[in-house]
């Protein structure tokens, strides 16, 4: 169950990390409060995720998915570049996080 939550966390990461884009320097009040919502949701889970998982391990996880996640949003609406070597190093980052889950 604590890894359902450390993933939901992870997703939430996402949705602040790329709301930021949208709340024009927290000027705009639906997207900054959405935003904030997916933050302070965001460490909650992560804090709860933390009564079982390691904390590196955790933490790294959590991290992991939210920049893949971000990283991936970013080529996908902002037309951010897709290069042969940012792909590869999105899939070092996914193969770490699995990694990590493996052994945590």
């Amino acid at each position: 169950m604590a890894w359902a939550i450390l993933f939901t966390a992870g997703l939430l990461e996402i949705g602040w990390a790329i709301g930021l884009k949208y709340t024009e320097g927290f000027s705009r009040l639906v997207p900054s409060v959405l935003t904030l919502a997916a933050m302070a949701g965001s460490v909650i889970l992560l804090g709860v995720a933390l009564k079982t998982l390691p904390i590196g391990t955790a933490y790294a996880v959590w991290t992991g998915i939210g920049a893949v996640g971000t990283a991936t949003l970013g080529i996908m609406l902002f037309g951010e570049p897709a290069t042969a070597m940012r792909l590869a190093s999105i899939g070092l980052i996914v193969a770490g996080i699995a990694g990590l889950k493996l052994v945590g």
